[in-house]
Formats: C-alpha cells, sequence, structure tokens
C-alpha cells in the first residue's frame, strides 16, 4: 500500500480527478477488516488489488475493451466475467463491493444498484464512483454522462442501501481548470488537421495561451477551489452506503 500511495502523491498536479479518485479508494481500503471478502465490480486492469491484499480480493468484468481504453493497458487478472447485472454468485456472497467509473458505461446502471445489493450481506459495503459529466470514452460502452447525489440519494436508498455518504471529487474551479487544460491538449498546433497556414498562424497564439490556459488557471483554480460551497460542477463522486437487511436492526 505505501508504493500505492505514494505513487499517487507524485502524480501530475493536474491528474487531480484520478489522483483523488485513488487516495479515497485507499482510505477505504484501510477500513475493510482483514478475511473480508471484497468484490471489484469492472476492476478492468484491477489497480486496487495491492490495497485489498488483506482482503479475500476476487474481480469481475466484461472484458470486451481494447488495451488502450485501459488504465495500464491491459486487464488485471479477473476472476469473474460477465455482465455486472447478473453477477453468478449466492446472495450475500460478499462483505464489500467496490465498483469506480463504471455506471456511465453500463445500459442499465439502476439494475447495477440493486445487483449489488442482492450479492452484499447485512451490513456491508458499497465503495463506488462514477463522474458527473465527463467526455465520451471506452467507446462504444459509454451511455451517460453523468451522476447527481439525487441519483445516488434516490436509487441506493430504494435498493436497501442506508448511511449514505457522498463526496465530491473536488469542485467548480478545479472542474474548470480541467477543461481549460483539455482546450489546451485538444487545440494543440498541427494536430487540427487545418491547411498549414492556419496551423502556422494558430502556433503563436497557442504558444501565448499555453502558460494561461495550462498554467496559471490551473494554479489559481486549486487556491479558489476550497471556497466552492455548492460544487455544482464537480467531475465526479465518491459514495458509500451500508446495505442494511430488511428488518436488521438501524
Amino acid at each position: 500500500m505505501r508504493k500505492f500511495l505514494r505513487k499517487i502523491t507524485h502524480s501530475d498536479f493536474f491528474a487531480f480527478n484520478l489522483r483523488n479518485r485513488d487516495l479515497w479508494v485507499a482510505a477505504q481500503a484501510a477500513k475493510v477488516p482483514s478475511g473480508a471478502r471484497v468484490l471489484d465490480i469492472g476492476a478492468g486492469s484491477a489497480p486496487y488489488r495491492a490495497l485489498f491484499s488483506h482482503c479475500n480480493y476476487r474481480t469481475q468484468d466484461f472484458i470486451a475493451l481494447n488495451s488502450d481504453q485501459l488504465r495500464d493497458g491491459r486487464y488485471g487478472q479477473i476472476d469473474i466475467v460477465c455482465d455486472a447485472k447478473e453477477i453468478p454468485v449466492a446472495n450475500e456472497s460478499f462483505d464489500v463491493v467496490l465498483c469506480t467509473e463504471v455506471l456511465e458505461h453500463h445500459p442499465e446502471p439502476i439494475t447495477l444498484i440493486f445487483e449489488f445489493a442482492r450479492i452484499l450481506g447485512n451490513d456491508g459495503v458499497l465503495l463506488l464512483t462514477a463522474p458527473l459529466g465527463s467526455g465520451i470514452h471506452q467507446e462504444p460502452y459509454h451511455y451517460y454522462g453523468g451522476y447527481t447525489p439525487y441519483w445516488y440519494g434516490r436509487f441506493l436508498s430504494e435498493a436497501g442501501f442506508s448511511d449514505i455518504t457522498i463526496e465530491a471529487n473536488e469542485g467548480s474551479f478545479r472542474h474548470y481548470a480541467q477543461e481549460s487544460i483539455r482546450f489546451m491538449q485538444m487545440a494543440r498546433p498541427f494536430s487540427l488537421g487545418m491547411p498549414l497556414v492556419c496551423e502556422l498562424a494558430w502556433l503563436p497564439f497557442w504558444l501565448l495561451l499555453l502558460p494561461v490556459l495550462a498554467g496559471l488557471i490551473p494554479f489559481v483554480a486549486k487556491l479558489l477551489d476550497r471556497f466552492d460551497q455548492e460544487k455544482r460542477f464537480t467531475v465526479g463522486y465518491h459514495v458509500r452506503a451500508l446495505k442494511r437487511t430488511s428488518g436488521a436492526a438501524a
């Protein structure tokens, strides 16, 4: 775990989305008791395996993505290959379900929430992350733009979850900074397919904007973000919820 934390702590200043998510998962994993049964749904390259080394950690995925669509360029060891809406395990098979950045890639995300509840035992913990807004990625398996706190509150409650904690992954200013950097990446000279004369004309303007849009704005946004109370344009949410069996003591 120390190696994992050291790696993400020293990650790119601008990669706050992934860095924060990794830190959140690490913090949650540290709370899981030794020997707990953990299922990582949509695990992909299974980047969190080391964090759950003290647990009975298993993975699920449908393994249909190309290598260049995966975080580490390849799938990790996948124990259960299936559609996440119908996982071939008995009811209450797990103590913890981890599902990071998967909901937007499944055509039936509400069904997934109920499946998570089915396979979790009483007092089981759901650790869930998904974007509020993101560009199309991992196509053609990208069906939804994102999920709000109201979505989590409604459907997690309907599925029998309680003690729902929803944390924004930074605020609006950091979101704006991310898009500012994205603009500079997308607008790189000689990558737009414009006529050469247009590319040459654009080059000095791009160089002029570079330190502002990819440097100054992200820096100022980081300073201002702590004052954003509403966080209406956050990149996504980190969600923890507790499964309660019907009739169990609260």
